[in-house]
């Protein structure tokens, strides 16, 4: 059953004839080189962000300041040195793939443009693109499967300040999350379904980007589901339509069914945590070690939170998971590949944008 959408989008008439229609695909972003000082710019901004760091002011800058900027910067530089190629960002390319996919599959009555929410192009950048296109709608996606407040809540947040502060301000609707969409999930099945068939895993890890444990719950409308019991996340209801965990269960569901997974035959973790803070569990590094003391030797991972490969898919699981789980006695690890600009997910994008 598809449960409620937690993006609340206007629902426009269809397309008038001529009209232009502009489409705003957004991503979180990336740095403009691997370099420390255009990591440390990227992180500065990214990290400054409320509701990515949602703690009081004084706290989160000196938790910036003081603890991450002076050594993070040349750590992560390094990290996305092993994922960078001749075109740039992984990110990016496959940003601009996308981009370039969707405005083929839409046609001329539609401009596609890519903006990043840290970083570039950014999405004032995009915006002006469309307004010099004289597009009189704008329909944003954000590339975010699952909602969260730090990634789809701060890119419309972006969008709608930058958007608002025009003189003209076009009509805008938004895509909500799209963690079940048929689209999506076929799109995702696709990709891997020969991957997995010729890696053979005897397991499937589906690890999804982690949040704090108090951004899920201040998710929760009523205060008295999220994290309060085993099964919180087992069904999407009104008490936590906008919970991102619950989400990610929800997308695993559905891709395992399209994958003909067994429930024996995969699980959920969640990668990427920062800090002392509890973050939602279980954990992607705790639960491989769990695997391999369960005598697991091949396991393939999906990150279905992201629809393109970056430093968390690449680097994160395709490199350092990979190394700890063979040093652990695992015999190979298998990244899955994102989405990228796969035709099946370039046509799911279309179709998103053609409902809203």
């Amino acid at each position: 059953m598809t449960s409620p959408s937690p993006v609340l989008a206007t629902a426009p008439a269809p397309a008038a004839e001529g009209e232009r229609i502009g489409v705003l695909l957004v991503n979180l972003g990336t740095p403009d080189s691997p370099e420390t000082g255009d990591v440390r710019r990227y992180l500065r901004e990214f990290l400054s962000d409320p509701r990515v760091v949602d703690i009081n002011p004084v706290g989160r800058w000196l938790l910036l300041n003081l603890i991450i900027l002076p050594f993070r910067p040349a750590k992560s530089g390094h990290a996305y040195r092993t994922i960078w190629t001749e075109a740039g960002s992984p990110l990016l390319c496959h940003g601009h793939d996308l981009a370039a996919g969707v405005q083929a599959a839409l046609g001329e009555q539609y401009v596609v443009a890519l903006g990043m929410r840290y970083g570039n192009p950014s999405v004032a950048a995009a915006l002006q693109r469309l307004v010099e296109a004289d597009v009189q709608r704008l329909v944003v996606v954000p590339l975010f499967p699952q909602y969260s407040s730090a990634a789809t809540g701060s890119a419309l947040e972006r969008v709608y300040q930058e958007a608002g502060a025009a003189w003209n301000v076009p009509a805008v609707s938004s895509v909500p999350a799209f963690y079940e969409d048929p689209g999506f999930i076929e799109a995702f099945a696709q990709v891997a379904r020969p991957h997995l068939a010729s890696f053979k895993p005897d397991f499937v890890l589906f690890s999804y980007h982690g949040v704090p444990e108090r951004q899920v719950e201040k998710s929760d409308v009523t205060k008295q589901h999220c994290l309060r019991k085993s099964d919180c996340c087992d069904r999407i209801g009104p008490e936590n339509r906008f919970c991102y965990r619950a989400q990610c269960y929800a997308t695993t569901r559905a891709l395992s069914a399209a994958l003909g997974l067994g429930s024996s035959e995969h699980a959920v973790a969640f990668q990427s945590r920062l800090g002392r803070t509890p973050w939602i569990k279980p954990y992607t590094d705790e639960a491989l070690k769990a695997l391999v003391a369960e005598g697991k030797k091949r396991v393939a991972v999906l990150c279905p939170a992201f629809v393109a490969d970056c430093l968390e898919t690449l680097e994160e699981i395709g490199i350092r998971a990979k190394e700890d789980w063979i040093a652990g006695g695992g015999e190979d690890l298998l990244l899955v590949p994102s989405l990228n600009a796969h035709p099946a997910w370039v046509e799911a994008v279309a179709e998103l944008v053609r409902r809203a």
